[in-house]
């Protein structure tokens, strides 16, 4: 089971490192002093630290086979987990208004689409996360979660 939540966490990992990138590409750094991002860089690149982290301590449980890394892991992933939802929350406003603005008038722009993309006409670098890598993201980090916990557990073998 310690395999199977590595590959997982592998997975999580690819996803968010895409959308992580996405997100600096699109101008997410720049874009904390104007506002316009809805994910606070702290909470970002906090979530991936910690992420990153908990990575090479499971990698090292992996190799070592001790208990007490795999509930550091575990450890670890908790405030991911708690920082991932604070993102998701933030993030689906974004969505939505990006939702909102494919299907405004070709006369203008609809409210919610101007909101979302600030005064200045600027998009939210976060409203370029494709659906299918946000949704894939959550999912394998909650099964990281699940087989993480089972395996500090004993549950399954190691």
């Amino acid at each position: 089971m310690d395999i199977a939540a590595l590959i997982a966490w592998v997975v999580t990992a690819l996803g968010g490192f895409y959308m992580l990138g996405t997100w600096i590409q699109r101008g997410g750094i720049q874009q904390q002093q104007s506002g316009t991002s809805r994910l606070p860089a702290p909470v970002v690149f906090g979530h991936f630290a910690l992420a990153a982290i908990g990575l090479v301590v499971w990698i090292i449980y992996v190799v070592a086979d001790k208990s007490a890394l795999a509930w550091t892991s575990f450890g670890l992933l908790l405030p991911v987990a708690l920082l991932g939802f604070v993102m998701l929350a933030r993030w689906i406003p974004v969505y939505r208004d990006r939702a909102t603005a494919g299907t405004a008038p070709a006369a203008g722009m609809a409210p919610a689409a101007a909101t979302a993309a600030g005064a200045e006409g600027v998009v939210p670098a976060e409203r370029n996360f494709p659906l299918a890598v946000v949704l894939a993201h959550g999912l394998f980090a909650v099964v990281t979660l699940v087989l993480v916990l089972l395996t500090a557990l004993g549950i399954g073998g190691s």
